[in-house]
């Protein structure tokens, strides 16, 4: 299958669409989220849980698949896919929200960054064109460039310098990139903060380079919604139509619906199986904090609308019982639930648009987003 993206459908009544993002392991039907799974695995699942959740693609992080087990030894395995036993697409994040994560240890220049090692201290120097090589050699289907952005409160001064280095090592990325004939993709990443004028100039500097999708960083920083709403709009009117849009790290689902009615494509977060390990359970009339003493008696299953494994098998009695004796079932069963959760939602998003009922899905998945727990 060659690479790109083809838009299936236009909603009639907003800028959102479904379409295909075609890798080399398949197709993924946008809009899409990727559940996270950056050492080569989501969580308290096995790829069997995955596949039957029907989850399309995964997000690894290649920072840090870097460190451990490392790049040379995936390479001998036969590349991700191969050591992973995963066979359907995968996207790559490049490490630039560990550079953030590292602040102020990290130290970045123009040629790169240094920082050391989260694990035993080792001193690490990574250039854009080094990331691009892991990606390359761990085969993965889409590619993220190396990228810089610092706090959303940070002075216009510092947004500006990150969008020049982000901006420098695109352009690296995309020189280091052609150099290989694949079929893999290479996405950029526009950065800016909320300043419309750093995120214009970022936006016109990638498109020069012609990626294979762009994606939206540096958000959900603790911005205010209404800010993050007016980047996400502003940024559509120069994002070209014929590619895929990201908006990474977005998890809240009234985020993602105000993204989609604007028309964007993909989406990931830890959000769902983060939440589920700590207890906080994602369902249509609001969220389940399980292990509050009211559920210790509690038949029901955490959703009566869901048809997930957990919903159809366990109670939040026993749902609770498990949190509160911490066994590993726990995280198992919920995340299970929250992924579908997700994934049934990302479903439910691609049927509305396909059938241009997308504004009423919209307005009562907002609705149930806003409710407080039970």
């Amino acid at each position: 299958m060659n690479k790109g993206f083809k838009i299936l459908h236009k909603d009639n009544q907003s800028k959102a669409r479904v379409g295909l993002i075609l890798t080399p392991h398949g197709a993924v039907e946008t809009p899409a989220f990727a559940p996270v799974a950056s050492q080569g695995t989501v969580k308290a699942l096995t790829f069997a849980h995955l596949e039957e959740l029907g989850a399309q693609i995964i997000l690894v992080n290649s920072y840090h698949l870097y460190l451990r087990p490392g790049i040379d030894l995936i390479e001998r395995m036969g590349g991700l896919h191969s050591f992973i036993s995963w066979p359907k697409p995968i996207i790559s994040d490049s490490g630039g929200f560990q550079i953030y994560s590292h602040s102020p240890l990290a130290r970045i220049s123009l040629e790169g960054v240094q920082f050391a090692s989260h694990l035993d201290g080792q001193r690490i120097f990574l250039r854009p064109e080094d990331v691009v090589n892991f990606q390359l050699r761990l085969g993965t289907d889409i590619m993220m460039t190396l990228d810089y952005f610092v706090p959303y409160s940070a002075s216009f001064e510092h947004h500006h310098e990150a969008v020049s280095i982000t901006s420098l090592w695109a352009r690296r990325s995309k020189v280091e990139f052609m150099k290989r004939e694949t079929q893999q993709q290479l996405w950029g990443i526009c950065q800016g903060g909320t300043f419309s004028d750093l995120r214009r100039e970022s936006l016109e500097f990638l498109l020069q380079l012609d990626f294979d999708g762009y994606a939206l960083g540096g958000l959900g920083l603790g911005e205010p919604k209404s800010e993050l709403i007016r980047i996400i709009n502003e940024c559509l009117n120069f994002l070209p139509e014929e590619k895929p849009r990201y908006l990474m790290g977005m998890g809240y689902i009234s985020d993602i619906l105000e993204a989609v009615s604007a028309g964007f494509d993909f989406f990931d977060c830890v959000l769902p199986t983060r939440n589920a390990r700590t207890g906080t359970l994602f369902t249509s009339q609001g969220k389940i904090v399980i292990k509050h003493q009211k559920y210790a008696d509690d038949k029901r299953p955490i959703d009566e609308n869901c048809q997930c494994y957990t919903c159809r098998h366990f109670s939040r009695a026993y749902l609770r019982h498990l949190f509160e004796r911490q066994e590993i079932t726990s995280a198992i069963l919920n995340t299970i639930h929250n992924l579908h959760f997700y994934l049934d939602i990302f479903r439910k998003i691609r049927q509305s648009i396909a059938s241009n009922s997308f504004g009423f899905l919209k307005a009562s998945l907002s609705e149930a987003d806003k409710e407080k727990e039970e």
